[in-house]
């Protein structure tokens, strides 16, 4: 019988066993229960999330599109008024080379004809003095020959003189 009374025992503290995993295993789960339903509450926050990001990600690829095609319509137009600038550029250097150039042949041209440049420059001066004495032979002629009748309203009569 000891051993009836032993078996019962053991079965009891089995049986108390089983159900002590029982419960251990309903609170694991009933645990585990609440940390999924927060789980999922947390997915379905992220696919909400997420629905906005993709909207917000739609829309910046849209405007970088967008972006993309006004800066590549800027760019050759761009590349337009560089090339313009570039004819502008070679133009100027031409026109420095023909300056220069017409510099030089100006520079020999006068070296060569130095001497001529100095009897023009010499005869030049002879006749502005020729002129400058047959103004003041005109001036002298027309003061001795010249007699003021009236004077102008307003103006004194000069003394005569007896030059």
């Amino acid at each position: 019988m000891d051993w009836e009374i032993l078996l019962y025992i053991a079965a009891i503290v089995a049986a108390i066993g089983f159900l002590a995993a029982c419960i251990g295993l309903a609170v694991l789960l009933v645990g585990l229960k609440n940390t999924m339903k927060e789980v999922a509450d947390t997915v379905a926050g992220l696919e909400n999330q997420l629905q906005g990001v993709l909207l917000e990600t739609t829309n910046l690829l849209h405007k970088t599109n967008e972006l993309t095609e006004d800066v590549q319509d800027k760019s050759e137009k761009l590349n337009t008024v560089v090339d313009a600038v570039r004819g502008v550029g070679n133009s100027v250097t031409d026109l420095n080379s023909t300056v220069r150039r017409i510099t030089t042949t100006v520079s020999a041209q006068v070296e060569q004809n130095e001497d001529k440049i100095a009897q023009v420059v010499q005869w030049s001066n002879v006749a502005l003095g020729i002129r400058d004495k047959w103004k003041e032979r005109k001036v002298y002629e027309t003061s001795t020959t010249s007699h003021y009748e009236k004077p102008a309203p307003g103006q004194k009569r000069l003394p005569e003189s007896d030059y």
